[in-house]
C-alpha cells in the first residue's frame, strides 16, 4: 500500500526516523522542514523519486500552505500527516519571556494547527485521512520547559477535537507523546553532562529511554490499517514515565520493588 506521507521537523532525529520509516515502507515522503539544505540533503540520501523535499517554516502558515500544495500537485494528495516540528526555548518561567513563550507555542501548537489545515479540506473532500500529532509528555506532566509543556498540552486537546469533528469524514487523529529521546537535539546537553541518559533512566520504568526508531513504530502503528478505529488518543511512548513515579513510591511504601 503505497500512500502520500507528509512529514514537518523532516531534519530532526524523530523526523529522519519517521522519513525513513515510511519511505522503506513504500509510501512517497513529503518532507517539510525549514532547514532547506538539510532537507534536500535527506531527500539525496533516501532517493528523490519518492521523496520531495519541501523548505518552509510551520510557524508561517502561507509557507506551509504554498508547499504543501506544491508537493500535491506533483505527487497527489496527503493520505497521512505527521505533524512532528516542534521545539523548546524557556528551560522554566524564570527563563522564559513573553518572545520565548510566543515562539514556543508558535513552533509547537499554532505551527500544528497550520500543518493540519494544509491537509484538512482535501481528506476531507476525499472522506479518509490520518492524522498523527508529535506531542510530549510534557504535555500530560509539569516537566520543565513551560511554554513548550503548555502548547504540547493545548495539542492533546486539538487532536481530541480533530477525532470528533472529522472521525464522520473518515480521518484519525491521534497523538505519540515521547518521553526523552535520543536525539541530536541533546547534543549540548550530552556534551556538557556525557552520563544525562544513564541518570535519567532510574525514572524510567523500564530502565531506559526512547529511540526515534521507537517514535517512528508507534507512528506507523497508528497510521496503519490495523489501527482503523483507534482515534482520538494521546499514547505516551516513554518507558513508562507517565504510568507512575516509581522512585516516590518507594518512598511511600518502604517496600522497594
Amino acid at each position: 500500500m503505497s500512500r502520500v506521507v507528509l512529514v514537518t521537523g523532516a531534519c530532526g532525529g524523530i523526523g529522519r526516523a519517521l522519513c525513513k520509516r515510511f519511505h522503506e515502507a513504500g509510501d512517497t515522503v513529503l518532507a517539510l522542514d525549514r532547514d532547506a539544505s538539510g532537507v534536500q540533503a535527506l531527500a539525496d540520501e533516501l532517493g528523490a523519486a519518492r521523496l520531495e523535499a519541501l523548505a518552509a517554516d510551520v510557524s508561517d502558515q502561507a509557507a506551509v500552505a504554498d508547499a504543501v500544495a506544491r508537493a500535491v500537485a506533483a505527487r497527489g494528495p496527503v493520505d497521512v500527516a505527521v505533524a512532528n516540528a516542534g521545539g523548546a526555548l524557556g528551560t522554566t518561567l524564570a527563563h522564559t519571556d513573553a518572545a520565548s513563550w510566543r515562539r514556543d507555542v508558535d513552533l509547537n501548537l499554532n505551527g500544528t494547527y497550520y500543518t493540519v489545515e494544509s491537509v484538512r479540506a482535501s481528506m476531507i473532500e476525499r472522506g479518509r485521512g490520518v492524522l498523527v500529532l508529535i506531542g510530549s509528555v510534557n504535555g500530560l506532566a509539569a516537566l520543565g520547559h513551560p511554554a513548550y509543556s503548555a502548547a504540547k498540552a493545548g495539542l492533546v486537546s486539538y487532536t481530541k477535537a480533530l477525532a470528533m469533528e472529522l472521525g464522520p469524514h473518515g480521518i484519525r487523529a491521534n497523538i505519540v507523546c515521547p518521553g526523552t529521546v535520543k536525539t541530536p537535539a541533546w547534543h549540548t546537553r550530552v556534551t556538557q553532562h556525557p552520563q544525562i541518559f544513564e541518570e535519567l533512566k532510574k525514572w524510567y520504568p523500564l530502565g531506559d529511554v526512547a529511540t526515534p526508531e521507537d517514535i517512528a513504530d508507534a507512528v506507523q502503528f497508528l497510521a496503519s490499517p490495523q489501527a482503523r478505529v483507534i482515534t482520538g488518543v494521546a499514547l505516551p511512548v516513554d518507558a513508562g514515565l507517565m504510568a507512575g513515579n516509581r522512585l516516590m513510591a518507594n518512598e511511600l511504601t518502604l517496600d522497594p520493588f
